[in-house]
């Protein structure tokens, strides 16, 4: 990351990296958006993105599962941030 990424802001003026009221469903529905189940499989090795992927099975899995959840939000920052700045999407 370079030294501008951290402090990029969304519309409202919210720090990205704070994912300020974003919810995990919020989050989990732009990236399927942005990358498709199968790109999100290749970059977090997860089962609910590979075996018939959904929003509701994710979100189940995602929320008892702190690592995975913390995957997710840190792909969802880095897109986010890159998308914000105008950059192409990591």
């Amino acid at each position: 990351m370079t030294s501008a990424t951290p402090d990029a802001r969304d519309e409202n003026g919210h720090l990205i990296r704070e994912l300020h009221g974003i919810t995990l469903a919020q989050i989990l529905e732009y990236l399927v958006l942005h990358y498709g189940w199968e790109e999100l499989d290749r970059r977090i090795r997860i089962n609910c993105f590979a075996v018939n992927p959904s929003v509701k099975s994710s979100l189940t899995f995602l929320r008892r599962t702190p690592w995975a959840r913390a995957k997710v939000e840190a792909l969802y920052v880095q897109a986010r941030t890159a998308e914000v700045l105008g950059k192409p999407r990591p």
